[in-house]
C-alpha cells in the first residue's frame, strides 16, 4: 500500500481518490474548494490538506486531476518543490503535450518521476473504477511502479510512449468521439424523421460495423432529448481546442473535428454549456 496525495476532487477526481482509499492506500486530498475535500473525508476518512504542498508532502505518489494547462502548472508548481526524491507525479488532467513535457523536465531535474495519464470513461467510469488510462513517461520503471496504484480505478492502463504520449492518445480519443457523436446524432434524427423505432434501431445496428459505445449508451437519450448528465460540452470544447491546436502544430487535418467543435459552440450560444456531448442532436431536431 502506498502514501498517495490526490489533488483535485471534481466529478472525476473525487471518485478516483475514493477508489484509492477503498483499495487500502493512505490518501491525503486537496481541492481548491476546501468544503469538497472535507466532504470527501467525511465519506471516505483519511485526511484533507489546505494546500497542494501540504497534501504532497511525504507522498510516494501525487495524482492530479484538475481543469486545464493553467491549473496543472499552478498546482504542480506548488506540489513539486516539496515532494520527496524518488516520488512520482501523475497528471490525470486532459492537458496539452507542452505541459506534459514541461512537467517531465521539471520532475527529472528534481529527481522525481512523472507520468502524463489522462483518462477516458467519463463520470460513470470514474465512479465504477472502470477508466481507461493512457500514459506517457520517459522512465518505464516509473510506469511499472504507478500501475498497481492506478489499477484501483482503471480497467486498462497502457504505456503509449515518452512524456506527452498519454496526452496525444487522449487527443485521438476525443477526435474519435467527436465524429461518433455527430454520426450517431444524425442517425438518430434521420431514424426519427423516417418513423423508425429507436430501440429496434439500436438493436439492429449496434452489433454490426456501426456499433459503438456511443450508439449503445447515447442513442436512446438523444432520441428522448435528455442531456442533463455526462461529459459537458464546455469540457469537450476545452479538449477539442487542445486537439485542434496540436493538429495545427504537427500539420494534421481535422476537418470533422473542427466542424463538430463549431456545432458545440452553437449549443453554448444557446445557453447549454453543461449539456452532455450527445446534445449535438438538438441542433438537428431544432435547427
Amino acid at each position: 500500500m502506498a502514501r498517495v496525495a490526490f489533488l483535485g476532487l471534481g466529478v472525476m477526481g473525487g471518485p478516483m481518490a475514493g477508489h484509492l482509499a477503498r483499495a487500502g492506500h493512505t490518501v491525503t486530498v486537496y481541492n481548491r474548494t476546501g468544503s469538497k475535500a472535507l466532504a470527501w473525508v467525511a465519506e471516505h476518512g483519511h485526511r484533507a490538506a489546505p494546500t497542494p504542498a501540504e497534501a504532497a508532502e511525504g507522498a510516494e505518489f501525487v495524482m492530479m486531476c484538475v481543469g486545464n494547462d493553467h491549473d496543472v502548472r499552478e498546482v504542480a508548481g506548488a506540489a513539486v518543490p516539496v515532494m520527496d526524491a524518488g516520488a512520482t507525479l501523475v497528471d490525470h488532467t486532459t492537458a496539452s503535450v507542452d505541459v506534459a513535457r514541461e512537467l517531465a523536465a521539471t520532475c527529472a531535474a528534481a529527481g522525481l518521476g512523472f507520468v502524463d495519464a489522462p483518462v477516458s470513461g467519463g463520470q460513470a467510469g470514474a465512479e465504477n473504477g472502470q477508466l481507461t488510462v493512457m500514459c506517457g513517461t520517459d522512465d518505464t520503471a516509473v510506469f511499472e511502479r504507478i500501475t498497481p496504484v492506478i489499477d484501483a480505478y482503471a480497467k486498462q492502463v497502457t504505456l503509449m510512449g515518452s512524456a506527452g504520449a498519454g496526452q496525444t492518445t487522449k487527443m485521438c480519443n476525443q477526435i474519435a468521439i467527436a465524429g461518433m457523436a455527430q454520426g450517431v446524432a444524425e442517425a438518430v434524427n434521420f431514424a426519427q424523421k423516417a418513423g423508425l423505432d429507436i430501440d429496434k434501431l439500436i438493436g439492429a445496428i449496434s452489433k454490426g460495423a456501426a456499433g459503438s459505445w456511443y450508439l449503445e449508451h447515447r442513442a436512446r437519450t438523444m432520441a428522448d432529448g435528455e442531456f442533463d448528465f455526462g461529459f459537458a460540452i464546455e469540457w469537450m470544447r476545452k479538449d477539442l481546442a487542445i486537439c485542434l491546436a496540436e493538429a495545427a502544430r504537427i500539420g494534421a487535418r481535422l476537418p470533422v473535428t473542427g466542424l463538430v467543435d463549431q456545432f458545440y459552440a452553437q449549443l453554448v450560444e444557446r445557453g447549454h454549456p453543461r449539456w452532455d456531448t450527445s446534445s449535438l442532436v438538438d441542433l438537428l431536431q431544432h435547427p
